[in-house]
């Protein structure tokens, strides 16, 4: 949702409450209805209610500013939609194909590259590129009059300029999580956390063959981790312990090597009171770490481990 003023003047700031400041500031930032939701703790319906408050107070026109109509999504199967309308990609080759160029916005791929990005190793004839190239066209250009796959010499190009690909979103989202956390406002920090990872439907590219596919799938899987680390971080450091413990059990029992998840479950078990439970993670992924990896825990872990016992704040 986009909002614009009727009138040149500016609003005065004593119109809005916080709350609707902050709805405001996330609607700027493009942020959709569900997103501006999660980030302020607060119900859909809620939020809807806060911008019709907005619109009648500050003498807003609720009118969608221009964004592109067509949509990409890859944190999770490849899906599009010319607004609200779905649009057919075809085969899971093709589907790879139209990945390969649209993680890779503005940068023109080869034929070649394409052919090993999609087939690696067993790569089809090569007339195979232009031949899916043109039924992507078709397709996405069902959604729009312009083609969004260009080519030049060196071959094909995606503009960017004319998709919203969520994973643009996710990393914008990202950067800005950062550096709340780095300013030590961590509060706003977990909000921009949880709106990234709520872009996430499902495995990445879930379903599409090819190397290319299976190292965003990777790449991509290991930032949604990275950004749980920074939200239960934060999370811990603000006392909140509860809201990170089941989520840190289940994330170390999927990850049972990863030293910095099992730092962040003993540090919100040890702040919760649960001393015995939080040294008890350090034995079992001291075990693992040992029997599995022939390795001894790093200074990551077995600093938290000694301040436990000494019974320091962490």
């Amino acid at each position: 949702m986009a909002l614009t003023t009727a009138s040149s003047g500016t609003a005065p700031r004593e119109l809005l409450t916080p709350r609707e400041r902050g709805v405001l500031r996330a609607v700027g930032r493009g942020l959709s209805t569900a997103e501006i939701a999660v980030e302020l703790s607060i119900a859909e319906v809620a939020v809807r209610t806060e911008l019709g408050r907005i619109v009648a107070r500050l003498g807003l026109d609720d009118e969608p500013q221009h964004t592109p109509p067509l949509r990409l999504s890859v944190l999770g199967p490849l899906r599009a939609w010319h607004d609200s309308e779905p649009v057919d990609l075809g085969p899971v080759r093709q589907q790879a194909l139209l990945a390969a160029l649209a993680l890779r916005p503005d940068v023109t791929v080869s034929r070649d590259e394409l052919l090993d990005a999609v087939w690696g190793m067993e790569p089809p004839a090569a007339k195979v590129v232009p031949v899916y190239v043109y039924r992507l066209r078709r397709c996405l250009r069902s959604a729009g009059p312009d083609s969004v796959i260009g080519r030049d010499r060196g071959g094909y190009r995606f503009a960017g300029a004319g998709v919203r690909v969520d994973s643009a979103r996710l990393a914008e989202l990202a950067v800005e999580a950062a550096g709340l956390r780095r300013s030590g406002d961590l509060a706003a920090a977990v909000g921009r956390y949880a709106s990234a990872l709520a872009l996430f439907r499902g495995e990445p590219l879930a379903g599409l063959p090819g190397p290319f596919a299976e190292g965003e799938r990777r790449r991509l899987t290991e930032r949604r981790i990275a950004l749980l680390e920074g939200k239960l971080d934060c999370q811990v450091r603000l006392g909140r312990y509860a809201e990170a413990i089941g989520e840190l059990s289940a994330l170390t029992s999927e990850h049972p090597h990863s030293e910095p998840l099992a730092a962040l479950l003993m540090r919100a078990l040890y702040g919760s009171g649960r001393r015995a439970d939080a040294l008890g993670v350090f034995t079992r992924l001291r075990r693992r770490l040992v029997d599995d990896l022939g390795v001894e825990p790093s200074d990551l872990v077995g600093g938290v481990h000694q301040a436990i016992l000494r019974g320091d704040r962490i």
